[in-house]
């Protein structure tokens, strides 16, 4: 076949473009299907021990041990183990809140430590173990506060547990992350202090 002249091919295109419906647009490519999470951040002690509690609970996607609640920006462990940056040890959950809700995640939180004592948990002592729950929205802080009331019949001594906005995050370094699972044959933390934990809630054999 003969190729054609750049005139004639000018026509072929321009009739083709006018041969197109005046309305037509191009097609949408579907976008892939996401998952509806969200995330809940607690301290209550050490968080190889919430984390550890965690874990078990079906509907949850990630759990990331970190620091939240104080002033120094993107502190280390070693930081925040003196006690001066104001954070506390937390954990972020990424959760699937169509299989476990907030409020439920609220219910272990209150059994997975003790939320009456002050800056303490167990042997660990200082404000980076102070129970706390940082809200992401108003319908959080208003959830934990319900949540914190009618969890108080529990206990008889007053919930010291603050409960205010989280405003930054800090992941924490990466040998935190996962510690029980990662470290329950070689630290004896995780087998005097994790593991009894675990076995009371009902959560390890």
């Amino acid at each position: 076949m003969r190729p054609l002249n750049p005139v004639t091919l000018l026509s072929v295109l321009t009739l083709a473009i006018m041969s197109l419906p005046m309305n037509a647009t191009p097609s949408p490519t579907p976008a892939p299907a996401s998952q509806k999470t969200a995330t809940a951040t607690f301290g209550g002690g050490c968080f190889w021990c919430m984390d550890a509690v965690y874990q078990y609970v079906p509907g949850i996607i990630k759990i990331t041990s970190g620091f939240a609640g104080g002033s120094t920006d993107h502190p280390t462990y070693e930081q925040v183990c003196t006690g001066r940056t104001g954070h506390a040890e937390v954990i972020q959950i990424t959760y699937d809140p169509a299989k476990v809700s907030y409020n439920q995640l609220l219910d272990l939180f209150w059994k997975a430590h003790d939320p009456t004592t002050l800056n303490r948990q167990g042997a660990d002592s200082g404000t980076q173990y102070r129970s706390i729950i940082l809200t992401s929205s108003p319908e959080e802080a208003t959830e934990a506060e319900a949540s914190k009331k009618k969890a108080q019949a529990q206990f008889p001594d007053p919930i010291v547990t603050e409960i205010v906005p989280l405003k930054t995050f800090y992941p924490a370094e990466e040998y935190h992350q996962d510690y029980y699972q990662n470290n329950k044959d070689k630290n004896p933390y995780c087998q005097v202090v994790i593991a009894p934990k675990l076995k009371k809630l009902g959560l390890e054999k």
